[in-house]
């Protein structure tokens, strides 16, 4: 069987300098752990563009169809802004996300007990926190027709239109129940079905695939809007949260900032599986390219390489490297290390992103010499 194949798109800013540390973590599951994955290399977004003059080229769309996983760093920065808007370089990642379908975007909110001081909220209120969101990607406002800036008599209006299938719901419910049943077997589905029809919709729908095939799972309800104010009351109270397009956009980075830092958050985009029974799967972190720090060795790789760990779990079917990898990033940070965005006690010296890469290989090497 050939090895399965990972397509890495660094992108912009700090994206190439944290996917250099994925990289070394991909070489060391090959040496040690018999995880030998074929990997390639393109562009995407600015870089993409100062290249090709696009943010995606139909060549490395066509790489990234036939890839097991795709693995991107960032996209964006202000060089670009100027740039006519279906040239900026984030619409290379929606390209990616549309055309790959991958309606399912996985984001995960977890407090490591070493950093549950650093969330802006009381440790108590955010240690031990675990919980996943279930955004649907490929829809919704961010998708539907019409669309754009008109002349409306003298002014202009700038319309966009929340739409969606029966089909397109039921989906991603159906991946977020799977999910649940895998974890605490709750999951919580937020909408505003109290002003928007697409709301309603969505509540029927996910109510009509729980009674069908999921009446197992516990289910339940909660407005987008009170759902934002009880994951920064007591996010503790949920498990799984599946929602649309723009409340996921919303909530995912409420939740992400529940924890501490957006450079310690991954992320997953799974669409319908492939003829290897694998799902079509973009992975990335979810902080931005954060140009003002690139190439100074301060950008926090954790993100990425927990994006990674989730390529491990979700394309791959090696959970217990998963796990592995995910217990040594916890190590890591008991032991004190930090970066620079991680820095909050006085005195602390942060590592650079090489030398947490380097603190997270050593963790992976203990743990194979433990178990030896």
């Amino acid at each position: 069987m050939p090895n399965p194949s990972i397509l890495i798109l660094p992108g912009d800013g700090i994206g190439p300098e944290v996917m250099t540390e994925v990289r070394k973590i991909i070489d060391w599951y090959g040496v040690n752990r018999g995880l030998a994955f074929d990997v390639s290399e393109d562009l995407v977004g600015g870089a993409a563009y100062d290249v090709h003059g696009t943010p995606l080229t139909d060549e490395t769309m066509a790489k990234a169809q036939e890839a097991d996983a795709v693995l991107l760093g960032a996209v964006g920065g202000p060089k670009y802004d100027t740039l006519d808007f279906n040239e900026k370089p984030e619409r290379g990642l929606l390209r990616l996300r549309k055309e790959m379908d991958l309606y399912a975007n996985l984001r995960p909110a977890q407090c490591f007990d070493a950093l549950a001081d650093f969330s802006s909220l009381k440790p108590e209120i955010v240690g031990g926190l675990d919980i996943m969101i279930v955004r649907e990607l490929t829809s919704g406002v961010y998708f539907g027709e019409p669309r754009g800036v008109f002349e409306e008599g003298n002014e202009r209006v700038g319309v966009n239109t929340q739409r969606y299938t029966e089909s397109e719901i039921a989906r991603v419910a159906r991946s977020a129940f799977e999910l649940a049943r895998k974890r605490d077997n709750k999951l919580c589905s937020m909408e505003k079905a109290n002003v928007m029809e697409s709301g309603v919709l969505w509540r029927d729908v996910v109510t009509e695939v729980h009674a069908a095939e999921y009446p197992d799972v516990e289910l339940s309800h909660m407005y987008a809007d009170a759902g934002a104010m009880q994951l920064t009351r007591w996010p503790k109270q949920f498990d799984v949260i599946v929602t649309d397009n723009l409340f996921g956009d919303l909530l995912s980075d409420l939740a992400a900032m529940l924890t501490g830092s957006l450079g310690m958050l991954p992320s997953a985009s799974l669409g319908a599986p492939m003829a290897n029974g694998r799902p079509k799967a973009l992975y990335e972190p979810v902080h931005g390219s954060a140009p003002d720090i690139a190439g100074q060795g301060k950008a926090n790789p954790i993100a990425c390489i927990l994006s990674f760990a989730m390529a491990l779990r979700y394309s791959f079917d090696a959970g217990e490297d998963a796990d592995r990898l995910e217990a040594a990033v916890e190590k890591v940070l008991a032991d004190g290390l930090r970066t620079a965005d991680l820095i909050g006690e006085e005195g602390r010296a942060p590592v650079s992103t090489s030398e947490m890469g380097d603190a997270i290989i050593a963790a992976l090497d203990a743990s194979v010499n433990a178990a030896a």
